[in-house]
């Protein structure tokens, strides 16, 4: 097996006194998607949290491409190739579409993507590209998210909850431009609420419940009783 593209290692994080993560054992393969599914304060979010360096973690705690970044500056993380699609978006409020996206290919490594290409992934964001990033509708102002994430040519994208808040029909066209991204060759780790559509997409999932993996494996491994049960912590 090739060297994985992120390993974390008895990884725990946390927020100033209150310990979020309690000794979080996995790895993301290149090419590979990893569902990261679990209840809400399970510790998902913090996960991709120390990955990015928003919260601070021992430097062998995280590693990408053999390099230790745990509690690295987030923009250093960030040049070595991981990419984040944040909860909410959050979109530059004074900035066109358009100037959204430039913004996340300003130290782009050598790759695919590029205005273009994100434009034909999600051409309604051509048709709109001189207007507010944050006058489009939410499924839109998702698109934007990933294409900006995907201007820095990652070599791993983080999507924290793609499909939140979005009606049924935008979360099947997002979730159908998928396949695209992944083709490319980048590594993925979606945590997502929907844990049949993540299970359906992802090659690998690990299940979280307080701070720590419950369960995982691939999808076709565990029925849907045991994947339950490591969701709500009733697993033995």
């Amino acid at each position: 097996m090739a060297e994985p593209i992120l390993a974390l290692s008895g990884l725990k994080a946390g927020y100033g006194d209150f310990q979020a993560l309690f000794g979080i054992d996995l790895q993301v393969q290149p090419g590979e998607t990893l569902a990261l599914i679990g209840a809400n304060g399970a510790g998902k979010t913090t996960l991709l949290k120390a990955v990015t360096g928003l919260v601070p973690c021992k430097p062998d705690m995280v590693r990408f491409a053999d390099t230790a970044i745990g509690g690295m500056r987030p923009d250093r993380i960030a040049a070595l190739g991981v990419g984040l699609v944040p909860e909410g978006r959050r979109l530059f409020r004074s900035l066109s579409v358009e100037e959204n996206l430039i913004i996340g290919g300003e130290r782009a490594l050598p790759g695919p993507w590029s205005l273009e290409k994100v434009y034909g992934l999600f051409p309604i964001l051509k048709e709109k590209r001189k207007n507010p990033g944050t006058a489009l509708s939410g499924g839109q102002q998702q698109m934007v998210a990933i294409g900006r994430a995907l201007m820095a040519n990652p070599r791993l994208i983080l999507f924290d909850e793609i499909s939140l808040g979005l009606a049924p029909v935008v979360i099947r066209d997002i979730y159908a431009v998928l396949p695209a991204i992944v083709a490319t060759g980048v590594s993925a780790i979606m945590v997502e609420q929907d844990v049949s559509r993540a299970l359906a997409v992802a090659q690998r999932f690990a299940c979280l419940q307080e701070g720590r993996v419950s369960l995982a494996g691939r999808p076709d491994e565990h029925d849907r009783a045991a994947v339950t049960a490591a969701y709500f912590g009733t697993a033995h």
